[in-house]
């Protein structure tokens, strides 16, 4: 550790935020010292891999308790992964004592003034909305790589695209999390899109209004805002905002009064008001071929973004057509004997995997199950005794969950098994049985019971999906 700790930045966790933070830091010169909880060899390589580079890496240390380890002095700043709690008692102190305390995306924000950011943020949505961003902006020669809370974390990105001698991007495409937002309250992006909001992360956040708050600064301080008029918690606010840009793909009435929507499908088109209050027909309303009606608004949201990016919407159309689809997001891996088999491991909430059971022609064989969330259940299994032939539930959860399709009603078929790996094969064999169309991984829940986060658990639903065969389950 540094003599002298006066100009010494700290980050705390040794995942894709930390490693890209203290990387990022320690590029512009500042001395680092990385702060872990765990200990396994995994780790130790990522952390003798930082220690080649100069920063100072612990491992061991208790991140939960109410002191974090000694340090030899004060800290400048101190660099908070998305996954520890904002007002942790050791935080609390440190912001008491002038240190000041950011969110990964900080540091982020700061090396790359001069590229305006698309920021992302929605209870649901937001990973769809980001990735159709930044592959419409590419696909029509436009540098706008993405990052945030999906694929490369912010500092990683910056650190690769803003910081060397290449070519700085034209555009940052960033999706944002309540988690991350909260702790970078000074990024303002050029353009805001705001998907959706429901109850989740409230044992976070501590109620809807708090978890509203976070996200609603952000859109805030964008000088393009763009919201969801078909999100009945977003119409709810309507009234609250001056200056947005609003989509529905419910038509150009669906928001209250005084307001009017930008963007709009009707008739099998997507229309768009312009600033003399004339229409305009862009394109059809089916350019983007992607099952269910909260992807219309997705695209809508996207093709808002391009606009203002300068996209012509022949361009947008060209580039919609031309989307491959999201990973772990009604992912179609494979068709075998007649069942598709689809990974939508990004549903990590009741709501989420609703909007999955709804996009899909039934009947569906789910499987369910995980880290259980604090939220309103009914919805998701009403949208089950509707979809669902039936269900297996992995998990942690899966006793939670067992309770509450009986409490709910749910009349098909609940198997339990402890993993995806007794789930998927179990799936084949029923799926038939049940004239299931389609076999989807839903979880409606975190990934954190056995998996480092939900892109690990769909792909372990993905290689365990290209394993089957018909012969030998």
């Amino acid at each position: 550790m540094p003599s002298n700790p006066s100009d010494l930045q700290v980050v705390i966790g040794l995942g894709r935020s930390g490693v890209g933070a203290a990387r990022l830091l320690r590029a512009q010169g500042k001395r680092v010292l990385l702060l872990e909880q765990n200990h396994n060899p995994q780790l130790e390589l990522r952390a003798h891999q930082l220690e080649a580079e100069g920063v100072n890496v612990q491992l061991g240390c208790d991140l939960t308790a109410a002191e974090l380890p000694p340090l030899a002095g004060r800290p400048q700043t101190v660099i908070v992964s998305p996954g520890m709690r904002w007002d942790h008692p050791q935080l609390e102190r440190w912001r008491q004592q002038g240190v000041a305390i950011e969110g990964e995306l900080v540091p982020a924000w700061r090396a790359s003034q001069g590229v305006p950011w698309i920021g992302i943020t929605g209870t649901n949505g937001k990973t769809t909305v980001t990735h159709l961003v930044s592959h419409l902006l590419q696909s029509q020669g436009i540098d706008a790589p993405m990052g945030g809370n999906v694929g490369h974390s912010a500092a990683e990105l910056v650190l690769q695209r803003c910081q060397g001698n290449g070519p700085r991007p034209q555009w940052l495409v960033m999706e944002m999390s309540s988690y991350q937002i909260e702790a970078a309250t000074e990024i303002a992006p050029q353009i805001g899109i705001w998907t959706t909001l429901t109850p989740d992360h409230l044992e976070r956040h501590g109620s809807l209004d708090a978890y509203r708050a976070i996200k609603r600064g952000l859109l805030q301080r964008s000088r393009l805002r763009i919201l969801n008029a078909d999100d009945r918690d977003l119409k709810a606010q309507a009234a609250s905002w001056d200056e947005a840009l609003w989509i529905s793909a419910a038509g150009a009435h669906n928001l209250p009064a005084h307001h009017q929507a930008a963007l709009w499908i009707d008739r099998g088109r997507v229309w768009q008001r312009r600033s003399d209050g004339s229409t305009n027909d862009l394109m059809a309303a089916d350019a983007l071929a992607m099952p269910g009606a909260h992807n219309r608004q997705n695209m809508l949201m996207a093709v808002a973004a391009g606009l203002a990016a300068g996209l012509s919407p022949a361009q947008l159309a060209e580039g919609l057509a031309r989307f491959p689809g999201v990973p772990h997001r009604l992912e179609r891996i494979r068709t075998l004997a007649g069942v598709t088999y689809v990974n939508d491991s990004k549903a990590t909430n009741y709501d989420a995997a609703q909007v999955a059971l709804e996009a899909l022609a039934g009947p569906l064989l789910v499987l369910a199950g995980g880290e259980a969330k604090i939220g309103e259940a009914r919805g998701w299994v009403e949208a089950l005794q509707r979809q669902a032939a039936a269900v297996i539930l992995f998990g942690a959860a899966q006793q939670h969950f067992a309770e509450l399709l009986q409490q709910g009603g749910y009349s098909g078929v609940v198997h339990r098994v402890p993993s995806l790996a007794e789930a998927v094969p179990l799936a084949l064999s029923i799926a038939p049985k049940h004239h299931c169309q389609a076999v989807l991984l839903s979880p409606a829940c975190a990934s954190f019971d056995q998996y480092s986060d939900f892109e690990a658990r769909g792909d372990h639903f993905r290689a365990l999906v290209n394993a089957l065969s018909i012969s030998g389950h």
